[in-house]
């Protein structure tokens, strides 16, 4: 018997194969889509591409993050380095940050 043991509310069970359970739980999860076009950020590639459309410059000072800055205000954007790792939690600061230009929807 392979696989990881997980603690969740309580519950210990055995997650088989947890790389499919991750990727299930992000498809059924939630999706930054630009408002302007309707593409959803599928990357770290095309959200930094539509961020500098915005007048968004990438911020070198911490190598373990991907960061963000605005010159004309005092807000920062701060993303884990892998993509696999982005979460609503990171999708609703954009859109906060960027009122009327992204959006938060069902995938």
């Amino acid at each position: 018997m392979s696989g990881v043991w997980v603690f969740k509310n309580g519950v210990v069970r055995l997650m088989e194969n947890p790389e499919s359970e991750i990727l299930e739980k992000k498809v059924k999860g939630k999706v930054l889509v630009d408002m302007a076009s309707g593409e959803p950020i599928t990357s770290y590639t095309v959200l930094e591409r539509k961020l500098k459309a915005l007048g968004w410059e990438r911020y070198y000072d911490d190598p373990n993050l991907l960061q963000f800055h605005k010159t004309s205000s005092i807000d920062l954007i701060s993303l884990p380095k892998d993509f696999t790792n982005f979460t609503n939690i990171h999708m609703y600061d954009i859109v906060i940050k960027n009122r009327n230009y992204f959006q938060v929807t069902d995938m």
